[in-house]
């Protein structure tokens, strides 16, 4: 199992020129399997034409993470456990010209619409104190539980996140 180590901020401003960065469509599934470990997130995944099995442990700036593409018929076998609530959106991936760094910036859809995410994961080994936010991001949300997806998922409408 490996480590996600990320910030998530909300978009101040979107970065001009956004058709000159590569994106995803994703639709994100969350998932409540009987007896498993309560204190792990599941998720399905579609990205493009891929598929993805994900498992997430308790935490906001560092959790441990797993996560496999998986084929159709694994994905038909799982998602009989869909909690019916379901995320989709664009994902922008963003260079900062730094470190490697890049921002995934998240435009949502359906009963998030307005709403504009934008993460950076970082290597285990990277300083996060060095770390200086691009003038485009907003508000730090790492922070605060009900901003992630998750928890996205379960809410009706974006109204009752501010």
């Amino acid at each position: 199992m490996g480590k996600e180590i990320e910030f998530k901020y909300l978009v101040k401003e979107l970065p001009f020129n956004m058709e000159n960065y590569k994106s995803s469509d994703i639709e994100q599934v969350y998932l409540d399997i009987p007896n498993a470990d309560k204190d792990k997130t599941y998720r399905l995944r579609k990205m493009d034409n891929k598929l993805f099995y994900c498992e997430k442990g308790n935490g906001l700036v560092s959790r441990d993470e797993f996560e496999i593409e998986i084929t159709k018929e694994k994905y038909n076998s799982l998602i009989q456990f869909a909690e019916n609530n379901v995320i989709r959106k664009t994902r922008y991936f963003i260079p900062l010209g730094y470190d490697n760094l890049v921002a995934e910036l998240d435009i949502y859809y359906d009963k998030l619409e307005g709403l504009k995410t934008v993460e950076v994961e970082f290597k285990e080994d990277y300083d996060l104190s060095s770390f200086v936010p691009p003038s485009w991001f907003g508000k730090d949300v790492t922070s605060e539980p009900k901003f992630k997806n998750a928890n996205l998922a379960k809410i009706e409408t974006i109204s009752s996140l501010y």
